[in-house]
C-alpha cells in the first residue's frame, strides 16, 4: 500500500535547476558588464543551497547591481539608496527561515549606506551580502565612489580624486564581520564556490566581487585580473593550505617580523614548509586584515574566503530574549500592559 505524501514533501523532492531561478525580465546591463557573470553564477548555486525556492529573498538598494532582484525568479525587494541592509535585517528578523541575499555596490553600501553596512556586519544577522566593487558610480554615469583609487580621474574628479579609498575587507573585518571573501567576475567557478560557502555560513557573510564596468571604469582591476597579470598577482586562499601563487607556483607568502613578505621557493633556502598556512577560522583578525589589504605591485591580491569564524547570530539572541520574557514577564496581555505601573484618570 502506497504511503500518502503531502504536497510539501512532494515539493521538497523536486530537483531544482538553474533555469528555475531565471526570471522572464530582460536583463538591462551593458554588454560585457561583469554583472552578467555574477548573475549566472548566483542562479547556478541556488539549487545547491538546500533551501526551498519560496524561502529565498533577494534585496537591493540603488545602482546597476541593484537591478538584481528583477533578474532572479525568487521573492525580491528593490529598496532605496543605501538602505538594503535595513530592509534585509527586517526581513530576516521577521522570518528567520528565509535565506536573504543583499545585493549592493561600492557606492550604495559604502557611501550613503555606510552606517547600515557596518552595523549589519556588527550585529551578525544570518544574511548574505554580495558587494559589486567596480570602484565607480556606474548608474549615475561615472562619478568617483568610496573605493575609487586616490588620483583617479572621473567625471566628478577631473583633476583626480584626493580622497583615500576604503578597503572593503579591512572595513568589514573592523566592523566585526564574521565572514569575508573576495572573488573576481572573470572567474565564474570561483564565484560559485564562494557564494555557496557564504550561503552555508551562519551569520552575516560578505563577498566583495571585483566587477568591471566596461563603460565608465574599464579595466580598473586589470592589475590583477588581466591574462597578463592574474597568475602573478592573484593568490587563491584555501583553508589549511600553504599560501602559494605564481604562474609556476613558485612564489609564496611568509610573515617577516610584523608584515607579510613575498618569497620565491628555492631562493635563500625557502621551502613550502616556511610559507604561511591559511586559517580562515582564526578568531584574531590581524592576519585576515593583512591578507585583505594585499595588492599589487608589492603583493598579490587575495581571493577566496579570507575570514569565516563562528559566532552567535543576532536573531538567535533576539529569539532567546523574547522567549525568556514570555516565560517570566507578569504582562501577558495588552490589558496587563495598560494596567501596569501607575495610572491616572483624566
Amino acid at each position: 500500500m502506497a504511503i500518502p505524501v503531502s504536497e510539501s514533501e512532494v515539493a521538497n523532492q523536486i530537483k531544482l535547476t538553474k533555469d528555475d531561478f531565471v526570471s522572464d525580465q530582460m536583463v538591462k546591463w551593458c554588454p560585457g558588464c561583469g554583472d552578467h557573470a555574477i548573475l549566472s553564477s548566483f542562479q547556478k548555486i541556488l539549487p545547491e543551497a538546500g533551501v526551498k525556492k519560496e524561502n529565498v529573498v533577494v534585496v537591493s538598494g540603488i545602482g546597476c547591481s541593484s537591478r538584481f532582484p528583477y533578474y532572479v525568479k525568487t521573492y525580491g525587494f528593490h529598496g532605496i539608496h543605501g538602505r538594503a541592509a535595513a530592509l534585509a535585517s527586517g526581513i530576516k528578523i521577521s522570518n528567520p527561515e528565509l535565506m536573504v541575499w543583499m545585493i549592493t555596490g561600492d557606492g550604495d553600501s559604502l557611501a550613503i549606506g555606510g552606517n547600515h553596512f557596518i552595523h549589519v556586519l556588527r550585529r551578525n544577522l544570518d544574511i548574505n551580502i554580495m558587494l559589486f566593487n567596480n570602484k565607480i558610480y556606474g548608474l549615475t554615469k561615472g562619478q568617483y565612489s568610496p573605493t575609487t583609487p586616490t588620483g583617479h580621474k572621473t567625471k566628478s574628479s577631473p583633476q583626480g580624486t584626493i580622497e583615500h579609498p576604503f578597503n572593503v575587507g579591512e572595513l568589514a573585518i573592523g566592523a566585526q564581520g564574521t565572514f569575508f571573501a573576495r572573488a573576481v567576475d572573470t572567474n565564474p567557478k570561483m564565484m560559485s564556490a564562494v557564494m555557496l560557502e557564504a550561503a552555508q555560513h551562519k551569520g552575516t557573510s560578505l563577498i566583495e566581487i571585483m566587477q568591471n564596468c566596461v563603460i565608465f571604469n574599464d579595466k580598473i582591476h586589470a592589475d590583477f585580473t588581466s591574462r597578463e597579470t592574474r597568475d602573478e598577482y592573484q593568490i587563491h586562499l584555501e583553508h589549511g593550505k600553504p599560501m602559494i601563487f605564481g604562474k609556476n607556483n613558485n612564489k609564496g607568502i611568509v610573515f617577516n617580523g610584523n608584515k607579510l613578505e613575498v618569497v620565491t621557493l628555492g631562493e635563500n633556502g625557502i621551502t613550502e614548509k616556511d610559507l604561511l598556512v591559511h586559517d580562515k577560522t582564526q578568531w584574531e583578525a590581524g592576519m585576515h586584515v593583512l591578507l585583505a589589504n594585499m595588492k599589487p605591485p608589492h603583493y598579490p591580491r587575495a581571493v577566496g574566503v579570507i575570514r569565516a569564524i563562528e559566532d552567535f547570530t543576532y536573531e538567535e539572541k533576539l529569539d532567546q530574549m523574547i522567549e525568556s520574557e514570555k516565560q517570566h514577564s507578569k504582562i501577558k496581555t495588552t490589558d496587563d500592559l495598560l494596567n501596569s505601573g501607575k495610572t491616572w484618570d483624566i
